[in-house]
């Protein structure tokens, strides 16, 4: 729940987005969200554009992804800096993990 001190991964439920995606949303407030995604190889997070600025690091796998006209395969270690409308997206080339940190947080990803 938002502003909570702590969070434990194994009290989170996580939600299948389909498609080989399944999404837990971590700690947040109203300025900040942290988010784990896990994907499948072969997943794609379809291209999109959100009023929030992302920041994803990438904790492994190997995905090709496309932020703005520029495309780049990126895996463990990786970040990339998604600013406010920007259109991206991304295939997963080896399953893996993506932490996405939203600024401020993605009100359509919970249920207060």
């Amino acid at each position: 729940m938002k502003n909570d001190r702590w969070v434990f991964h194994k009290d989170i439920v996580p939600e299948d987005q389909g498609n080989g995606v399944v999404r837990r949303v971590l700690a947040y407030s109203d300025d900040v969200m942290v988010v784990e995604n896990v994907f499948e190889k072969g997943a794609v997070g379809a291209l999109h554009s959100h009023p929030h600025t992302q920041i994803t690091y990438v904790k492994s796998g190997k995905f090709a992804f496309t932020i703005g006209d520029e495309q780049h395969v990126v895996t463990e270690g990786d970040t990339l800096l998604k600013t406010d409308g920007v259109i991206h997206g991304c295939t997963c080339l080896e399953a893996g993990v993506l932490l996405d940190i939203f600024s401020p947080y993605r009100q359509d990803f919970v249920k207060d």
